[in-house]
């Protein structure tokens, strides 16, 4: 596979994983996904931000976020996030020490 095709089968399956929680998948918190993954779609908007910045691009966390999310946090969090139990929490404090 060229460089170029490479990059851009990449961005495909980035798109795709973005879709998949965003689009269809917003019911799954992202508490459960850190918990069970190490990784959630903040992550992935913080990396998203990263390899802006790589890319000499300025982008804020808000930013990033917005891009990613298809809308402000704020709004998604009142759309999609519940509320999370002390046991979730509980896991998330031991496992990301």
């Amino acid at each position: 596979m060229d460089p170029q095709t490479k990059i851009e089968v990449e961005a495909a399956a980035f798109r795709r994983l973005q879709h998949h929680l965003i689009g269809l998948r917003p019911d799954v918190q992202n508490i459960d996904l850190m918990n069970l993954s190490g990784f959630c779609r903040n992550c992935l908007s913080r990396w998203y931000q990263e390899a802006a910045s790589d890319s000499g691009i300025n982008m804020t966390k808000d930013e990033a976020r917005e891009i990613f999310y298809g809308m402000p946090f704020a709004q998604w969090k009142a759309e999609f996030q519940t509320e999370v139990s002390s046991a979730k929490q509980e896991t998330f404090l031991k496992n990301h020490q």
